[in-house]
Protein backbone atom coordinates (compact mmCIF):
# COMPACT_ATOMS: atom_id res chain seq x y z
CA UNK A 1 0.00 0.00 0.00
CA UNK A 2 0.80 3.84 -0.42
CA UNK A 3 0.48 5.79 2.35
CA UNK A 4 -1.68 4.81 4.30
CA UNK A 5 -0.62 6.29 7.98
CA UNK A 6 0.05 3.18 10.58
CA UNK A 7 0.09 3.27 13.86
CA UNK A 8 -1.95 4.44 16.99
CA UNK A 9 -6.13 4.56 16.80
CA UNK A 10 -7.83 6.02 19.78
CA UNK A 11 -11.37 5.84 18.07
CA UNK A 12 -13.65 4.37 16.12
CA UNK A 13 -13.63 7.14 13.64
CA UNK A 14 -9.86 6.70 13.09
CA UNK A 15 -10.13 2.83 12.19
CA UNK A 16 -12.50 3.62 9.83
CA UNK A 17 -10.66 6.43 8.21
CA UNK A 18 -7.57 3.76 8.17
CA UNK A 19 -9.33 1.01 6.48
CA UNK A 20 -11.82 3.20 3.88
CA UNK A 21 -7.98 4.34 2.92
CA UNK A 22 -6.46 1.15 2.94
CA UNK A 23 -9.09 -0.24 0.76
CA UNK A 24 -9.04 2.32 -1.62
CA UNK A 25 -5.48 2.14 -2.34
CA UNK A 26 -5.85 -1.45 -3.07
CA UNK A 27 -8.18 -0.50 -5.58
CA UNK A 28 -11.21 -2.24 -4.44
CA UNK A 29 -15.00 -1.66 -4.18
CA UNK A 30 -16.50 -1.73 -0.57
CA UNK A 31 -19.25 -4.08 -2.24
CA UNK A 32 -16.15 -6.41 -3.03
CA UNK A 33 -14.50 -5.55 -0.21
CA UNK A 34 -17.52 -6.97 1.66
CA UNK A 35 -17.89 -9.89 0.22
CA UNK A 36 -14.75 -11.03 0.63
CA UNK A 37 -14.74 -10.07 4.35
CA UNK A 38 -17.75 -12.27 4.52
CA UNK A 39 -19.78 -8.94 6.17
CA UNK A 40 -22.30 -6.81 4.39
CA UNK A 41 -21.82 -3.57 2.81
CA UNK A 42 -24.14 -1.72 5.28
CA UNK A 43 -21.66 -3.26 8.23
CA UNK A 44 -18.41 -2.42 6.21
CA UNK A 45 -19.76 1.00 5.37
CA UNK A 46 -21.31 1.81 8.67
CA UNK A 47 -17.22 0.20 9.56
CA UNK A 48 -15.63 2.73 7.54
CA UNK A 49 -17.57 5.76 8.76
CA UNK A 50 -16.66 5.24 12.94
CA UNK A 51 -19.54 3.39 13.87
CA UNK A 52 -18.35 2.98 17.81
CA UNK A 53 -20.62 -0.56 17.87
CA UNK A 54 -19.38 -2.44 15.22
CA UNK A 55 -18.84 -6.58 16.17
CA UNK A 56 -15.57 -7.05 16.84
CA UNK A 57 -14.91 -10.55 15.17
CA UNK A 58 -16.34 -8.54 12.08
CA UNK A 59 -13.67 -5.83 12.11
CA UNK A 60 -10.92 -8.64 13.07
CA UNK A 61 -12.25 -10.28 9.21
CA UNK A 62 -12.12 -6.83 7.62
CA UNK A 63 -8.86 -6.49 8.67
CA UNK A 64 -7.44 -9.65 8.05
CA UNK A 65 -8.81 -9.38 4.61
CA UNK A 66 -7.64 -5.96 4.14
CA UNK A 67 -3.84 -7.32 5.08
CA UNK A 68 -3.89 -5.60 8.45
CA UNK A 69 -3.61 -7.17 12.16
CA UNK A 70 -4.27 -5.80 15.30
CA UNK A 71 -1.78 -5.45 18.10
CA UNK A 72 -2.72 -5.02 21.13
CA UNK A 73 0.31 -3.59 23.42
CA UNK A 74 0.39 -1.03 26.87
CA UNK A 75 -0.10 2.63 26.19
CA UNK A 76 3.30 4.35 25.84
CA UNK A 77 5.03 0.92 24.09
CA UNK A 78 5.79 0.74 20.54
CA UNK A 79 4.55 -2.23 18.75
CA UNK A 80 7.40 -4.88 17.81
CA UNK A 81 5.19 -6.08 15.00
CA UNK A 82 6.70 -9.59 15.47
CA UNK A 83 4.72 -12.86 16.33
CA UNK A 84 4.90 -13.61 20.09
CA UNK A 85 2.77 -16.18 20.61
Amino acid sequence: MKNTPYGKISTPAELGALLRRRRKEAGVLQADAAALSNVGTRFLSELERGKPTAELGKVLLVLARLGLELYVVPRGAAPTGEDES
